[in-house]
């Protein structure tokens, strides 16, 4: 599987804010799904196709001891998809300086009486 097919499965596995909030609530430890998934107000089916689509992302993995599943939360994918915003975010950030230094050089031309 390439990267970028991995960050989109990572932003998709984001992209709801279920699924987000399971994912917050595993930054903490693991935790059983009816922890994680305790008052976001969705059906059991919703919520088994949240985590479904959040371990198939690699985001988080289930263990089942008996009839109790845990989730844990996988940081790598998580990781990957922060590495990639701040990539980003940085390119971005020197386009707008560079915008910004020139926006600012005209209006300083400008500005000059002859």
């Amino acid at each position: 599987m390439n990267s970028h097919t991995e960050l989109d499965r990572s932003f998709l596995a984001l992209s709801h804010p279920v699924r987000r909030a399971i994912v917050e609530r595993l930054v903490a430890g693991p935790a059983t799904v009816g922890q994680a998934s305790s008052g976001l107000g969705v059906s059991k089916p919703a919520v088994t196709k949240h985590l479904k689509l959040l371990e198939s992302a690699g985001v988080v993995n289930r263990t089942v001891a008996g009839r109790t599943h845990v989730l844990r939360l996988e940081p790598q994918p998580l990781r990957e998809a922060s590495a990639w915003l701040e990539l980003h975010r940085s390119l971005w950030r020197a386009k707008f300086e560079s915008v910004e230094r020139h926006l600012s050089e005209s209006h300083e031309r400008q500005e000059v009486p002859e």
